[in-house]
């Protein structure tokens, strides 16, 4: 409760405000997730990320029933997608088919692919598109259009 009136409190400087938790069940993501209008799940795309995603869910429901959570979610965001040249692997497409079943009507993201342009374009101080791949960017553009959806339905 003191976070969502912290944020309440700044809320009339910010269109948003992300904050990025730990996933484990600290008191830091429990306070987070009470405060949140809306939570994205990030989750590895592998079989880990799916366990993880259904342990992230039931948390959400369980703290829903309490009440101590009000939001939605946004959708789930796999990353580290793996590709081989112009295809995906194995593992990486079982594991987001996966993650659509246990999602149901959350959306399923546009994943993230493994990749060290991101570390590059970061130690650049750059976008990744400035260091010619804008492709790489699209799932983050696909969180933005999301949250824009979801504040106009707020």
């Amino acid at each position: 409760m003191a976070l969502r009136h912290s944020l309440e409190a700044v809320g009339t400087l910010f269109d948003v405000c992300i904050i990025d938790s730990p996933p484990q069940r600290t008191q830091i993501c429990l306070s987070v997730m009470g405060a949140s209008d809306w939570v994205l799940i990030p989750a590895e795309a592998s079989t880990k990320g799916v366990n993880s995603l259904l342990c992230s869910l039931e948390l959400l429901e369980e703290r829903g029933r309490i009440r101590a959570f009000t939001g939605q979610v946004l959708g789930v965001l796999p990353f580290r997608d793996k590709w081989f040249g112009r295809s995906q692997a194995t593992d990486s497409r079982e594991a987001i088919a996966a993650m659509q079943q246990v999602a149901g009507a959350i959306p399923v993201l546009p994943s993230i692919v493994e990749s060290e342009r991101y570390k590059q374009a970061i130690r650049q101080g750059q976008r990744l598109s400035e260091i010619g791949y804008g492709e790489l960017e699209y799932p983050l553009h696909r969180v933005i259009e999301a949250l824009e959806q979801g504040q106009g339905n707020d």
